[in-house]
């Protein structure tokens, strides 16, 4: 794990100005420990030497304003670092979400949603200690350390010996515990997805297992995970401490060094008060930031594994290869040309032809298997496709997505008020036309302010799936969309309510919009304009 990945530079360009930023700060940080180790010594020898106070004086208020500004610049350091960090979180966060949204369901089949929330989750927030304590630490390392050196071994060429032959076995202790620590921290990382998987599989299940009383079974196994977690953590922990320790005594055996060679050699008479004082104030702070470094490195080590496992997805989101800009075509509506769908070399569906106009309702009727989904991801540009797909006359997934307002199999609900799921991702929702789309999905008894849990806890399947068509139907009238696609809307209403959702649907068809609906339920069947087949088209008068 490198200290600095430089995908951080590529994914997140406010990473650069950070670290240019904190490279100023740091610098002028280094001048004012350079400045209040010489006026310190100044005094000091100045005062033995019997001066009088009117002489310190003008030391005494240069170190004030000194010791003033190591105040302001430690302030500007942090005010630095964590500004930076929250734009480069943001940045790098934004960029993982726009991965998710390039891979689509299809890209992200093979990874855990735990994990990928877990990472975009807490993973992203780690990366606040990173930014906060250790990026700072290092740049210190990289500008303020040299400097220090340079300006000891000008003065004393000596102490300038003995710093640069002690300095690397900081370093050196730091590889050895930092390869320990990685370790641990991946193990520890690695036990929080399995908790985290475990739990949510848990959750997800939860109505099953006790529907068949089997839900305290699972008690253990979410204990053990826990467990294990909380082992791995005091781990990494107690290994923070042991290296602290290790780098301190390092540290300060080095500086001793150094002062008992400066010692007798005032002793000697060899070397100048003022030169040994000075340099034996500015030693120790040669050392700093290295041994900050150090004990900045476990509490960044969490962030710097899930921004690791963020550049994954987003470099993979990369290799997608991106759709060239093509040009309107004249069908309005929903369009499939020769379209097919493929999965690891096999073909799901091929050669499907069919257009469903503005002002039709029509049913893609299928048997189960037969690619009704995948024609549905495929037209979201969730899927690889063949041939042509268009959508408000726009071939490019992009453009598919703008004009369609989709409701799939499962609901997706959040938790939260009904009326925050049907309006979700409006910036500036309507009540009115939360209202209007739970009336025109058939859910006009839920109230917009009822509470429901994650995944539609407190809800019917059958009111989930009415407020999932709700919120298709809010996108399609706030956003003026020309397509609704709907897979399996009904699968499980009643008869009268499936009658009352149906028409609706058809009216919303009339009023110009191509509604495509999934579904081999007789009714929703009876009531189409067109049926679809998977390589047929079949019309029926109405």
């Amino acid at each position: 794990m490198r200290p600095l990945d430089p995908r951080l530079l590529r994914y997140a360009s406010a990473t650069r100005l950070t670290l240019a930023a904190g490279a100023l700060v740091t610098l002028a940080q280094t001048a004012a420990v350079i400045a209040f180790a010489w006026l310190v010594t100044q005094l000091v020898v100045r005062a033995i030497a019997g001066a009088p106070f009117a002489e310190l004086s003008p030391l005494f208020a240069g170190l004030v304003v000194v010791v003033i500004g190591r105040g302001a610049l430690l302030w500007l350091a942090e005010a630095v670092s964590a500004r930076g960090g929250a734009t480069v979180v943001g940045q790098l966060r934004s960029q993982l979400v726009d991965a998710f949204g390039r891979l689509g369901p299809g890209g992200l089949a093979g990874r855990s949603n735990a994990e990928l929330t877990l990472v975009a989750g807490r993973g992203m927030d780690a990366l606040d200690g990173y930014f906060a304590r250790y990026l700072p630490q290092l740049i210190a390392t990289a500008v303020s350390m040299p400097l220090l050196v340079l300006v000891i071994g000008w003065q004393d060429l000596t102490s300038g010996i003995i710093l640069v032959a002690t300095l690397p076995l900081i370093p050196l202790f730091m590889v050895l515990v930092g390869w320990a620590t990685q370790a641990a921290q991946k193990r520890q990382w690695a036990a929080l997805s399995t908790l985290s998987k475990g739990f949510l599989d848990v959750v997800a299940g939860l109505p099953t297992l006790t529907l068949f009383g089997r839900q305290h079974r699972q008690e253990a196994h979410i204990r053990r995970v826990s467990e294990e977690y909380r082992s791995r953590t005091m781990t990494v922990l107690r290994m923070s401490f042991l290296s602290g320790f290790v780098l301190e005594l390092a540290a300060s055996l080095s500086v001793a060094l150094i002062a008992v060679a400066i010692g007798l050699r005032l002793l000697g008479g060899s070397l100048d008060l003022s030169v040994g004082l000075f340099v034996l104030l500015l030693a120790p702070e040669a050392f700093l930031p290295l041994r900050n470094v150090g004990a900045a490195y476990h509490a960044a080590t969490e962030g710097m594994q899930a921004a690791a496992d963020a550049f994954e997805v987003i470099e993979a989101a990369a290799e997608v290869p991106a759709e060239a800009a093509v040009a309107a075509v004249d069908a309005p509506g929903l369009v499939f040309a020769d379209a097919g769908v493929a999965y690891e070399g096999r073909n799901v569906v091929s050669g499907f032809s069919a257009e469903v106009p503005l002002g039709t309702l029509a049913v893609l009727s299928a048997p189960s298997g037969a690619g009704k989904s995948s024609l549905v991801a495929a037209a979201l540009g969730f899927v690889a496709h063949d041939g042509r797909i268009a959508a408000g006359g726009r071939e490019d997934a992009a453009g598919r997505r703008d004009a369609i307002a989709w409701a799939g199999q499962r609901p997706g609900l959040l938790a939260g008020t009904v009326g925050e799921n049907v309006a979700l991702g409006d910036p500036e929702p309507s009540a009115r036309g939360v209202a209007e789309a739970l009336s025109a999905a058939a859910a006009s008894e839920l109230a917009p302010d009822l509470v429901v849990g994650a995944g539609g806890a407190g809800l019917s399947g059958g009111q989930a799936q009415r407020v999932a068509v709700a919120r298709a139907l809010y996108r399609l009238r706030s956003r003026s969309c020309p397509v609704l696609i709907l897979d399996e809307p009904t699968s499980a209403l009643d008869a009268a309510t499936e009658a009352e959702l149906v028409a609706s649907l058809r009216g919303i068809a009339r009023s110009g919009v191509a509604v495509l609906v999934v579904s081999h339920r007789e009714a929703v069947v009876a009531a189409a304009d067109v049926i679809l087949e998977t390589g047929v088209l079949s019309d029926v008068a109405r």
